[in-house]
């Protein structure tokens, strides 16, 4: 089974004008629970200034229905960030390290070298108190700033991310320029360092190349796939950035090919079309508009 982790939350809502209630993003997350999402990433610990859809990290977390078989990640930069993460009682934490140095010293105010060595601080300390940690690599497939982003530099900073022990290492195409022959070649580098670790890859679909990549990434063995519901999002730090892959998009993808994913795609659907409705405009999602297919979980691929 893929997992799918919906982001849709955090980075669906981080870089919308709208700024949403605590009791929306309640609801917006009681919603995805409904749909069978069981890995969902629910803020970030970041400062309000620089994020301000994100300024009720800990009053989310507190409101949030607790569940043993539901995990809330909460996204840190630093060790501020881990410690706010750890008080509200997050399941996992997810770390940022940019590929590119540029972007990363817009993002997060330091290099990424940095950002290395802050992860590796952020999983001790999140391990020590049995807190999953996660790492993602951020512009993996390319830069705003620096343009092309070679593969060794992704697979070097992968590298020595991995050396902090990660329980799952992600790789993403934050501003949604990758295709699938990236995919498969960061993939590869990744296993050739680590065969064991969990992989998962965090997509946008800015020039609609996003579910093929996601194919691709099926393909070379990542478990795990981020989408936000509705097809919201992107990068504040990112210019002309635009939504994650659509998670009720992505799931009649993967089902229609046979791939289960335990979700509820009528539930997904309907909850694009109600945040498009809380944001005051249509979600990108194109499921919303066609609806589904009869039959939509047939495995095609035989």
């Amino acid at each position: 089974m893929v997992t799918i982790v919906d982001v849709s939350p955090r980075d669906g809502l981080q870089n919308e004008a709208t700024l949403l209630s605590t009791e929306t993003k309640v609801a917006l997350i009681e919603r995805l629970i409904a749909a069978g999402v069981r890995r969902i990433e629910v803020t970030s610990f970041v400062h309000p200034k620089r994020v301000p859809q994100m300024a009720d990290a800990e009053a989310v977390m507190a409101a949030v229905p607790r569940r043993d078989d539901v995990a809330y990640i909460g996204l840190v930069l630093n060790r501020r960030g881990l410690e706010r993460a750890l008080a509200a009682e997050v399941d996992e934490v997810n770390a940022v390290v940019v590929a590119s140095d540029t972007f990363n010293r817009r993002n997060q105010g330091v290099g990424t070298e940095q950002s290395l060595e802050d992860w590796a601080g952020i999983a001790a300390a999140a391990h020590d108190a049995g807190v999953r940690a996660s790492v993602t690599i951020a512009a993996a497939f390319g830069c705003p700033f620096e343009g092309e982003v070679p593969a060794e530099r992704v697979v070097e900073v992968a590298r020595r991310a991995l050396d902090a022990g990660p329980d799952e290492l992600a790789i993403a195409d934050t501003i949604g320029v990758g295709v699938p022959r990236q995919v498969h070649r960061l993939g590869a580098g990744i296993r050739a360092i680590d065969g064991q670790v969990p992989l998962r890859i965090h997509l946008h679909n800015t020039r609609n190349t996003g579910y093929a990549n996601a194919v691709a990434a099926v393909d070379s063995g990542f478990a795990t796939l981020d989408a936000s519901v509705g097809g919201v999002g992107g990068c504040p730090f990112a210019p002309n950035a635009t939504g994650n892959i659509a998670t009720e998009d992505l799931t009649y993808l993967l089902e229609r090919q046979g791939e289960p994913t335990g979700l509820d795609l009528d539930a997904l659907r309907l909850t694009g079309g109600w945040l498009g409705e809380q944001l005051g405009a249509p979600a990108p999602a194109l499921l919303g508009r066609a609806g589904g297919f009869p039959d939509a979980g047939t495995d095609l691929a035989g």
